[in-house]
């Protein structure tokens, strides 16, 4: 597999990641499976993927423990991404970027992970009430301690900004520019994919000019994009996409015309919606390393295969040309 590299020094990792968050957390809780999920990553390594992307929030803290077991056996292998920055409070996640926290958190992730050193430690959200450029430096003194290779944010300020005037990331770059001089950013990790691409307006071109990775996260829309999910046909209460407005029946309906401009490309290379969905994230910039969650053997092959696949112009053209997601609140 094609490798990328993460920010401006000498890491790079294969051009398509693994979302580990479905294995233990958000989605369709019935169908997870440890030995599975092991499966797929296996699987996903063998076909050229080498960064797994976690978070000590995911579970809490069993998607690391259960990556830890992999992790021993193919340390190689493997670029290990994780994050820290939220706690679990009453019902509810709020954000923590107080320095001490965050080197207990470090630590805590390195016990369940059971490695030395952490590829990528990327901060989940930044607190309101702490100034970032405070947790930031406490994270580039773990870089320092040799305990950290690299540093990330994640989606800092997008759901705040969803609606803002300035657009969907203004927050984001404003935290950008004050981490940025604290210490370098490697990458930012945020939602893009063919049904939302507000990560195209300013945030990826601000990454690009600075040589900072794009983690794209929700690269096939949450499953919609593959085409395998029906409109209508309902999540369980503890799965994310049960609180999304983009997957209401009717909003689900209404998007149909996404899947069906995926489909037509597909047949085109021999590929699938989901392959092509990928590729079209892979063409939007050699830093960009789309990050699809799974916790399915079948689907981490199949995954992993979208970086074989090379769009033409009039390809490119067409999916630019799908309309946006819509949701229901939109």
């Amino acid at each position: 597999m094609e490798r990328r590299p993460i920010g401006a020094g000498s890491l790079d990792v294969g051009a398509v990641g693994l979302g580990c968050m479905p294995m233990t957390w958000a989605y369709s809780a019935s169908r997870r499976s440890g030995a599975e999920s092991l499966r797929a990553a296996d699987a996903a390594l063998d076909a050229g993927v080498s960064l797994l992307d976690t978070a000590d929030i995911y579970g809490p803290f069993t998607n690391e423990l259960l990556l830890s077991r992999i992790l021993q056996r193919r340390r190689a292998d493997i670029f290990i991404a994780t994050k820290c920055g939220l706690r679990v409070g009453d019902q509810h996640m709020v954000a923590c970027g107080r320095p001490a926290y965050v080197r207990r958190a470090c630590d805590a992730s390195l016990r369940r992970l059971r490695t030395d050193v952490i590829d990528l430690y990327q901060l989940h959200r930044a607190d309101p009430e702490v100034p970032v450029e405070e947790t930031w430096g406490a994270m580039s003194e773990l870089v320092a301690a040799g305990k950290v290779r690299a540093l990330g944010l994640s989606a800092v300020g997008a759901r705040a900004d969803r609606r803002g005037p300035a657009g969907r990331y203004a927050t984001t770059l404003r935290q950008l520019r004050c981490v940025q001089q604290v210490f370098p950013v490697a990458c930012v990790q945020a939602e893009l994919s063919v049904w939302s691409r507000e990560a195209l307006e300013d945030l990826l071109p601000w990454c690009a000019a600075r040589g900072i990775g794009m983690l794209a996260a929700m690269p096939l829309g949450s499953g919609y994009l593959t085409g395998e999910l029906t409109p209508g046909q309902g999540f369980e209460p503890d799965d994310l996409r049960a609180r999304d407005g983009r997957f209401t029946a009717e909003m689900m309906a209404a998007n149909q015309p996404v899947v069906a401009g995926l489909r037509r490309i597909a047949e085109r290379h021999d590929a699938t919606a989901a392959q092509i969905a990928l590729a079209w994230t892979l063409a939007q910039g050699p830093r960009v390393i789309p990050v699809p969650g799974t916790k399915s053997a079948r689907w981490a092959v199949e995954n992993a295969a979208a970086a074989s696949i090379r769009l033409s112009p009039a390809d490119r053209a067409e999916l630019d040309a799908l309309p946006a997601g819509r949701r229901a609140w939109d």
